[in-house]
């Protein structure tokens, strides 16, 4: 009876117009950017209809500290399914293929699996029976560009999807998850229509693609979404990996940074398209050569703890991470050839598999830090023909402790497979047959069932989020840095030099002696005027630091950026403020040792001297030297009390 109301429900979300309807050779003769985008927000539905299966949360979705909150400030866990498809590949026979891989059915016609075996509404019904709110739906980039009709056998379930391009499919399966009350997420999981993760061109956003195509390819997806707010996020690429030939990076400013493009695309998200999505970043899934005796890794979202984002809407960034039983922290799955002797996470105890899911993903929502930020481990699964499995088995039921005792966001991999005689591919939590009869989790002798009831009805935070103190760090390390939208706007204020500006709202609280990092933190005094640039000492009142150049900022202003030449500083950017500033004041010198007191915020500098001002202090100028031998680098900090 609840499954068969559930879809009841979903078929009166799915009478509702699905995209605009043009000829098929009308169709077959636009580019991409000329198809008509899907139009109908998730709250336009006809006056008394409900077709709500997802309810309870307010869109837009940002973040608080570790947490996903709604747009009442209340805890929105995502949990979340893979529905996988949209970046697979046409093999022509209107078949989808069988495979023992968690990433079955490759062959998918470049849009979302078993639309040729059942109703959109009841793969929907089906989502919301297994207790999810929300769907990661992948697109590849080829996906996009793809005029050629789907053919009718791969949507022989969905009649109204015929004479339609891939994207458009894939227009209206968002509107219909969007309408049934679902959060989506859409994810860039490969250039190519492959199904990952080979040598095969998709191993970066930039193997097979210019890094400019790929942001552009973003920008008209995010757009076309943009009506619809229950299109709550971007997930920017999946398993950033090692081709034959090189390694992504964290942080290196080559054309293989991962975290410089990730940082810029999200950027450009958020402020030339939406700035209500949430950017997913995922860490970097493999680097080296699996070889026994060379280095090899899945540094995953360690590299974080060292140099995080810092987005200039700063209460969009969601982590992602992977994980599954087969692969291993030095492990990239392979049996056979490219197989090593390190240990799988399956073959870890349970203490060493809390150790190592911390150290490379959890310690991200775990700890208070500039690397704060909810993590959403968007993919992880197990065979559900793994039942005589003992370590397959054994890990899924680990894994599910582990997200339960983190209370992490999550995305089963995958959703929808197939079975024949009740016999599914393995890994999908929902299977048709040819006939389109379904097979859920629930409707057999499935062993993952009692895990999944397990994680689903786990005591989980749902209330109000209050606001907390935020962190974040600035790294002009190779470019500008300007987190500021009001800064942004106002212009170069330091032509030449690299710039840096913490996010609207916060703080300059800590810099380093050397490398030019500093942070951020929350509970600024209310901007209120324009920014002064101080390039030299008129302001200084007394000499606070003898010996030393002082930039510092006028009364009622307060330090938000900096610029530097090199490793010299070059200016100051001081932001105004009508409240009244003053009290006690002291100088803060950082040049032989660090001088953090509680040194909170994490280590935003590795390896360098840092100062920071204290929680109830602000920073109002900064000290350096220039006579001839000095580098220029930061020496002190004149902080001030935050009262008078």
């Amino acid at each position: 009876m609840r499954r068969t109301a559930a879809r009841l429900l979903v078929v009166l979300a799915l009478l509702l117009p699905l995209t605009p309807t043009l000829p098929a050779a009308a169709l077959s003769a636009l580019p991409p950017a000329a198809l008509p985008p899907v139009a109908l927000p998730a709250a336009a539905l006809p006056a008394g209809a409900s077709p709500l299966l997802v309810s309870g949360w307010t869109a837009p979705l940002s973040t608080r500290g570790r947490w996903i909150v709604d747009a009442d400030g209340n805890r929105f866990r995502l949990k979340s399914g893979n529905w996988h498809g949209g970046s697979g590949t046409w093999n022509g026979s209107g078949d989808q293929a069988d495979n023992a891989n968690h990433h079955a059915g490759e062959n998918s016609n470049r849009i979302p699996l078993g639309l040729d075996r059942a109703p959109m509404a009841s793969i929907i019904a089906g989502f919301a029976e297994l207790g999810l709110n929300s769907i990661r739906l992948q697109f590849s980039n080829e996906m996009i560009h793809d005029s050629a009709l789907v053919p009718d056998s791969a949507v022989a379930a969905n009649p109204g999807l015929r004479g339609k391009t891939p994207l458009q499919v894939y227009d209206a399966v968002v509107q219909a998850l969007t309408a049934a009350g679902f959060a989506v997420i859409i994810n860039n999981h490969t250039a190519t229509t492959r199904w990952c993760c080979g040598v095969d061109g998709n191993e970066r956003w930039n193997t097979s693609q210019s890094t400019a195509t790929w942001e552009s390819d973003w920008l008209f997806m995010v757009n076309r979404y943009k009506s619809n707010p229950r299109v709550v996020g971007a997930d920017l690429y999946n398993e950033v990996r090692r081709n034959i030939l090189d390694d992504p990076n964290w942080g290196w400013g080559n054309d293989h940074d991962w975290f410089a493009a990730s940082q810029h695309l999200g950027d450009r998200i958020l402020t030339e398209a939406n700035p209500n999505l949430l950017i997913v970043v995922e860490g970097i899934n493999w680097t080296g050569i699996p070889v026994d005796g060379f280095p090899h890794e899945r540094p995953t979202l360690t590299p974080a703890r060292t140099l995080s984002h810092t987005l200039v809407v700063s209460n969009k960034l969601v982590y992602g991470a992977h994980f599954y039983g087969y692969t291993g922290p030095r492990h990239s799955g392979a049996t056979g050839t490219g197989e090593t002797t390190d240990p799988r996470y399956q073959d870890l105890s349970p203490t060493e598999l809390t150790s190592e899911l911390n150290r490379q993903a959890f310690f991200v929502s775990g700890e208070d830090g500039h690397f704060t930020a909810p993590v959403w481990i968007s993919e992880f699964g197990v065979g559900g023909r793994e039942e005589s499995a003992a370590l397959p088995r054994a890990w899924f039921e680990r894994f599910v402790d582990e997200l339960i005792r983190t209370d992490a966001d999550f995305a089963y991999w995958p959703l929808v497979g197939w079975h024949t005689n009740r016999t599914g591919n393995g890994w999908a939590l929902l299977h048709w047959d040819s006939s389109g009869n379904s097979m859920g989790l629930y409707d057999g002798d499935d062993w993952r069932a009692s895990a999944w009831s397990r994680l689903m009805g786990a005591t989980s935070r749902t209330s109000f989020v209050a606001p907390g103190t935020v962190w974040k760090m600035l790294s002009p390390d190779h470019g500008d840095f300007v987190a500021s939208l009001r800064m942004r706007a106002a212009g170069d204020w330091d032509n030449g030099a690299r710039k840096a500006a913490c996010p609207d709202g916060l703080r300059l609280i800590g810099l380093a002696h050397t490398g030019n990092r500093s942070l951020c933190t929350s509970g600024a005094p209310v901007a209120s005027g324009p920014y002064e640039v101080v390039y030299d000492q008129r302001h200084v009142t007394t000499d606070w630091a003898s010996g030393y150049t002082k930039y510092q900022c006028p009364a009622g202003h307060f330090v938000t950026g900096y610029a530097v030449r090199g490793a010299k500083l070059s200016t100051v950017l001081c932001t105004a403020t009508a409240q009244s500033l003053g009290g006690a004041v002291r100088t803060l010198w950082f040049d032989r040792s660090d001088n953090r007191g509680a040194a909170q915020g994490g280590d935003f500098a590795t390896g360098a001297y840092k100062g920071q001002c204290a929680s109830t202090e602000y920073l109002a100028g900064i000290a350096f030297t220039t006579r001839v031998g000095a580098t220029g680098t930061p020496d002190a900090l004149l902080c001030r009390a935050l009262t008078p």
